[in-house]
């Protein structure tokens, strides 16, 4: 192997462990989304069917009591800055389907992260191997 095929290798290993970090952070902002989803399902629930207070944020730190009634609509951001009112049942339905979206995507995204470690790894055996074969007093 010469010095330029190692400096190749070097670079592929860098932009692995590049790939490898966006991934790990894909993957922590799944499992926050999937958390949020879970929680979002528990909270309606909770509240359906009867009548709560809660409190509601209306900026810096300041908060309003509101009374929530059990048959209350629930509004749900769909996406481009869309927002739409629905029942608890659809609402919870809506986030179910979103779990299991969500859940597919970490998987994928697990398996990548793992294929891209198993690559990196084998780089720097391959290094390793390259730095043995350039020193062969220190074997």
């Amino acid at each position: 192997m010469s010095e330029e095929q190692a400096q190749q290798l070097l670079y592929q290993m860098q932009v692995l462990e590049s790939f490898a970090a966006n991934l790990e952070q894909k993957e922590h902002a799944i499992v926050t989304f999937l958390r949020e989803a879970m929680a979002s399902i528990q909270s309606i629930k909770a509240i359906q069917n009867q009548e709560s207070e809660s409190l509601v944020p209306v900026g810096l730190g300041t908060y309003v009591k509101a009374t929530i009634f059990g048959n209350s609509k629930v509004i749900q951001d769909i996406g481009a800055g869309i927002a739409v009112e629905k029942d608890p049942e659809s609402a919870i339905n809506y986030l179910e389907t979103r779990i299991k979206e969500l859940q597919v995507a970490l998987n994928d995204t697990s398996t990548q992260k793992h294929e891209t470690m198993m690559r990196i790894e084998q780089l720097k055996e391959e290094m390793n191997n390259f730095i043995q074969s350039a020193n062969p007093s220190q074997q």
